[in-house]
């Protein structure tokens, strides 16, 4: 079957499968304080900070926060995976550095007995942990353990998605792939477990990227970054990423949001409010439309002297709800 073929025949389970994700997302963040879209942040922000699900949970509440885009470690670590040897404090405290020999063999080492772990452990922890999350009023609209490579296992991909569904999480997300083979494998995966898959993309982000996943499977979305595509520059402007947006509203699971230069002013990230990236053009869009996507503040920008990721964080959070106020 061809793609138009493909289109024509799976354009209703499509309609259908994304009306489902918006109303269960709606029903997530209809209590929500701010009028439009659900405001989160991915835990990737904290990545400075100790990560730990009581410790996201406290920076949750300091931001002003009641939705997150969940990184794997903090969940994993509390349901006892094996120990990262790597202190990524470390390794971000001055814009990243790379990983030196030895870090990449502890790296490697720590990979295959992770996945050991995943492929054996009990799911009673997560359900302790959606539980801790539910009693602190946080809810996880999207799920980013690194389970969803071309290297992960099928065993990898089912826990993943089974973690995602118990911590009632309507998607995951990760990096699309170069190879369409592991987006129709990981559609797949979405359909069987219902759980859409978010792509992230880079400053390889063009109007057209997602098209081939979007086609393989209803389950297959964008987890759109605004900064990035605005930092690609070329063809990738305000107007475009609005109509971007437009387009594929049903089919975008999440966004990420900060603020970057465009590629001719240098595409650094940079303070929101600073940079190129048209935020406040972007939340009242989704506001106007209707729109209910989350959207994750990552932080990326360097931390100034005196502050730290979660002052920074609710900096954001804020700028966010000034936008839509």
């Amino acid at each position: 079957m061809n793609r138009r073929d493909f289109l024509r025949n799976t354009g209703f389970a499509i309609g259908g499968t994304t009306l489902i994700a918006n109303q269960a997302l709606a029903s997530f963040f209809q209590t929500s304080a701010v009028a439009g879209p659900p405001i989160g942040a991915i835990t990737y922000s904290f990545r400075s900070m100790e990560s730990d699900l009581d410790s996201v949970i406290a920076y949750c509440k300091t931001c002003g926060m009641n939705a997150i885009e969940l990184m794997g470690d903090p969940i994993e670590s509390f349901a006892g995976a094996p120990e990262n040897p790597i202190d990524f404090r470390k390794v971000f405290a001055n814009g990243r550095r790379p990983f030196t020999d030895e870090e990449r063999s502890q790296m490697e080492q720590y990979r295959n007995d992770l996945s050991n772990w995943r492929t054996t452990v009990s799911m009673a922890p997560f359900k302790k942990a959606a539980k801790k999350l539910k009693k602190a009023g946080i809810t996880v609209y999207a799920f980013k353990p690194s389970t969803f490579g071309e290297n992960n296992t099928d065993a990898e991909i089912e826990y993943g998605m089974k973690v995602a569904k118990i911590l009632g999480s309507p998607s995951v997300t990760v990096e699309l792939p170069r190879n369409s083979e592991q987006s129709a494998r990981l559609g797949k995966f979405g359909e069987k477990h219902g759980v859409f898959v978010g792509y992230h993309a880079h400053l390889q982000a063009t109007d057209t990227l997602w098209d081939e996943a979007l086609a393989q499977s209803p389950y297959n979305t964008l987890n759109l970054d605004c900064g990035h595509y605005i930092a690609a520059g070329g063809d990738n402007t305000t107007e475009s990423l609005l109509r971007l947006i437009e387009k594929h509203h049903d089919r975008i699971s999440s966004m990420h949001l900060k603020d970057r230069k465009n590629k001719e002013n240098g595409g650094d990230n940079v303070a929101w409010g600073t940079g190129d990236t048209p935020i406040c053009e972007v939340l009242n869009l989704l506001k106007d439309k209707g729109y209910n996507i989350p959207v994750s503040v990552e932080l990326e920008y360097p931390i100034p002297d005196g502050s730290d990721a979660v002052q920074e964080v609710k900096k954001c959070v804020d700028y966010a709800k000034a936008c839509l106020s």
